[in-house]
């Protein structure tokens, strides 16, 4: 097993519930911008510092984002084809609220000037904010301490607060502070990683009005192809009141506050910025101006004591159902909560938006949703958030016409989800990485499949999930074949599974497996529905035209579906040709190849057997039920050599499964990937935003790996792994409207009935009913 650009010491020092930057520095602050990047689903900005930032070019990347806020292009292909997708969709940087430059007598304050005598940046994972104290002295001698503090809202989703709090140290005199909203914004960092690069590069947005008020003003702005409208609206609060002169005033596409105090020698002086963000998806472009001023107007009323008490209520909900506490590894402790808490920030709350592969802290992939939400992220909010989950599954239901169509453009009937996309269309512009992985569709009834069973939630099923269902079975008929080659079995020709290193192949068996579970939930469902809501299944069977006879051909397909196996390996071969490829071995390539994708032409890597990501292996976990812990074993060994591990989605699953098969030492490398791949920039590449699919990996590994903790289709089964260097290991779930706490020690296996009726789990083979308390020997 080899691991790859891994820091030897931490980066931040440990704290069970903070990430401290003790001194600035130029050469990481592109990536501390990142590490202390705050959002709240709907906005996110990067950590960029309020002063502004002056050094040197390819150091700093200053963004504001918000969830599903978009531009589109047009893909341009030197030699197309039919059915290519034809238009892209970028996230995109919008105004800057961030800016607040502080004056001591005429003199700038600046990291890069004076003297420097404290710095400390904190984000609070329990406050939900994150402060910057500086004591900082000016080139002539004036002392001051200068503090931020930053607050984007969980309970008020359009709003941030800015509180800049100075104190004279050594003098008495004038205090100056510049406050700006800035209109004049551009999209594009600067790479050769394809990975991270966007297609929508320099300015984007056309200021299309300014509004200058007494103690504020705002600016409406608007994307050029997307039509999108938003408005950044700014309302400034003195304390003590009336301690300060403030005169407003436009500039070419941005509003200046200018801010005037006299400030005494020891005394603090206290700017509040209230800013909103609105845009024209959730109100009319009319009413945004007004709605805008009545949200601040609110805020400033409530202050900022009651704003701050709001959050860190929010955040104790939070954490009493999703903290995991590790007795025995102080840097595992932080790195847990640190991933679990910018999950939090990430997601989409409101059934229209998802969560992109880099949250809302960078321009990585552009700010898609990706099947990284169904498979890994999806479950972190399924058992700790479940209401969460449910908006995540709304969203893919909202995209359905748009699925539906992509279909239809491919000659398929049903739909077909895309393989990244912000609001519907295909955005792949990379067909046999993006269109071709047709396991997508079956990635979201999975999903959906998981959370019924892990809420009971049969409404949502009936009403929604069971039009996904149809949809995706129609297509997965209509994809296939019964071949006479494969002895009349259903097999499904040129995809691409989750391997990315391997497309364009006949029978992946992750796709064939997936697909087969896809059309198996769709006829028990309707199956259902006939027999328990007559009328709702008539009204969708007349919806969508079902007719007669098409359910037997799902049933049919699933019966037959083609299920590749090795008898000579005892393996699941990955495809038809899989194992006819020279294997290429991980342990012999040079560490400066990888990751491959960056190294070699696509063409030289499908040749062999290697593989970015677990692929045959992820459907063993997924499908945990119908494999043995030796099949497992023997699969595992089989692909562990020939995996590079270049996704961040893979080192959870290979950590899962070595706890499995008894490879526990392996189990806890990979998990060490996993739990501070951000904190730690083991890839190196933490300045173009976090991975928010590896940090829900991390609670998977945790939960599923080292808790044994395996959701089946019957229920809770827990076969506990506590690692050797750990002391205890405790969480929470949510399941099946109860809340269950689990606690592993060296000794004992503790399961307590927090909340709802009496549960039947499975600990080590052996059912029994959990009522209230019960402990049992490891």
């Amino acid at each position: 097993m080899r691991t790859y650009h891994r820091n030897r010491e931490a980066i931040y020092p440990y704290d069970p519930w903070a990430v401290r930057e003790t001194h600035f520095d130029i050469e990481s602050n592109y990536r501390d911008e990142t590490i202390f990047a705050q959002a709240n689903g709907y906005v996110g900005i990067r950590g960029n510092l309020e002063e502004g930032y002056n050094g040197p070019k390819g150091t700093s990347f200053s963004a504001t984002y918000i969830n599903g806020f978009y531009e589109s292009y047009p893909i341009l292909y030197p030699e197309g084809g039919y059915g290519f997708a034809h238009t892209g969709q970028t996230m995109i940087n919008v105004t800057d609220s961030k800016g607040m430059k502080v004056f001591l007598e005429g003199e700038e304050f600046s990291l890069m000037s004076g003297t420097v005598h404290h710095y400390e940046r904190k984000l609070d994972l329990k406050k939900g904010v994150v402060t910057r104290q500086v004591i900082w002295e000016s080139p002539k001698g004036k002392k001051a301490e200068i503090t931020f503090l930053r607050l984007v809202s969980f309970k008020r989703p359009h709003l941030i607060l800015y509180s800049t709090f100075i104190k004279p140290l050594n003098f008495s005199g004038e205090i100056r502070l510049i406050s700006r909203i800035d209109g004049n914004v551009t999209n594009g960092n600067e790479t050769d990683d394809v990975r991270v690069s966007s297609h929508v590069s320099g300015k984007v947005l056309r200021t299309l009005d300014l509004h200058v008020g007494e103690s504020g003003g705002w600016i409406k702005q608007q994307t050029k192809r997307s039509r999108l409208t938003l408005l950044c609206a700014v309302l400034h609060e003195f304390i003590p009141e009336n301690s300060g002169e403030l005169s407003m005033r436009k500039e070419e596409e941005a509003l200046v506050g200018e801010i005037s105090f006299f400030g005494r020698e020891g005394e603090p002086l206290q700017v509040n910025k209230y800013v909103a963000y609105l845009d024209s998806r959730s109100y009319p472009e009319e009413r945004l101006p007004s709605t805008a001023e009545n949200l601040l107007m609110q805020a400033r009323a409530d202050g900022r004591q009651v704003l701050m008490r709001e959050q860190e209520e929010y955040l104790a909900s939070f954490w009493a159902e999703a903290d995991i506490e590790i007795d025995g590894d102080e840097a595992l402790q932080q790195g847990v909560r640190f991933n679990a808490f910018h999950l939090l920030q990430s997601v989409g709350r409101n059934g229209f938006t998802s969560i992109g592969a880099k949250g809302l802290t960078g321009e990585g992939y552009e700010g898609h949703y990706f099947w990284d939400t169904e498979i890994y992220i999806l479950p972190f909010f399924l058992y700790t958030q479940p209401e969460l989950a449910k908006s995540l599954l709304l969203f893919r239901y909202h995209l359905l016409d748009a699925a539906r169509k992509r279909a239809r453009e491919l000659k398929h009937k049903g739909a077909l989800f895309p393989w990244r996309t912000i609001d519907g269309p295909e955005c792949s512009a990379f067909f046999p990485a993006g269109t071709a992985q047709y396991h997508i569709n079956a990635d979201v009834i999975y999903a959906l499949k998981r959370y019924v069973e892990g809420t009971g939630d049969e409404e949502f099923l009936f009403s929604y999930g069971s039009e996904m269902l149809v949809e995706t079975a129609r297509f997965w008929v209509d994809r296939g074949t019964f071949s006479p080659a494969k002895g009349g079995k259903f097999c499904i020709h040129t995809v691409t599974g989750p391997d990315e290193y391997t497309a364009l192949v006949d029978n992946n068996a992750f796709t064939n497996y997936m697909a087969r579970m896809n059309l198996e939930y769709a006829v028990r469902t309707l199956a259902r529905m006939k027999e328990v809501v007559p009328d709702r299944y008539r009204e969708l069977v007349d919806k969508l035209n079902l007719a007669d006879g098409e359910m037997e051909w799902w049933r049919k397909a699933s019966e037959e579906m083609y299920l590749p196996y090795s008898e000579e390996l005892g393996i699941i071969p990955q495809d038809d040709t899989f194992l006819q490829k020279e294997r290429l071995m991980v342990d012999e390539l040079p560490a400066d190849e990888i990751p491959l994708l960056l190294h070699r032409h696509y063409l030289d890597i499908y040749r062999y057997q290697v593989c970015k990501q677990p692929d045959a292996l992820l459907a063993m976990f997924l499908l945990r039920e119908l494999f043995t812990v030796e099949e497992i074993r023997r699969n595992y060994d089989y692909y562990e050599p020939i995996t590079t591990h270049d996704s961040s989605l893979s080192p959870a699953i290979f950590s899962i499964l070595a706890n499995e098969i008894g490879y526990g030492q392996k189990a806890y490398e990979y998990f060490m990937q996993t739990a501070r791949m951000d904190l730690d920039d083991y890839n190196q590449n933490v300045k173009d935003g976090i991975h928010t699919a590896s940090m829900a990996g991390t609670w998977l590994a945790i939960v599923q790996g080292f808790g044994g903790v395996k959701f089946l289709p019957d229920g809770i089964h827990v076969t506990p792994h506590l690692p050797a260097r750990w002391k205890a290991l405790r969480f929470t779930l949510r399941y099946r409207g109860r809340k269950l706490m689990i606690a592993l020690a060296k000794e004992e296996c503790r399961f307590q009935l927090i909340e709802g009726d009496p549960i039947e789990i499975t600990y080590r083979e052996e059912k029994f009913t959990l009522t209230g308390e019960e402990v049992f020997p490891v």
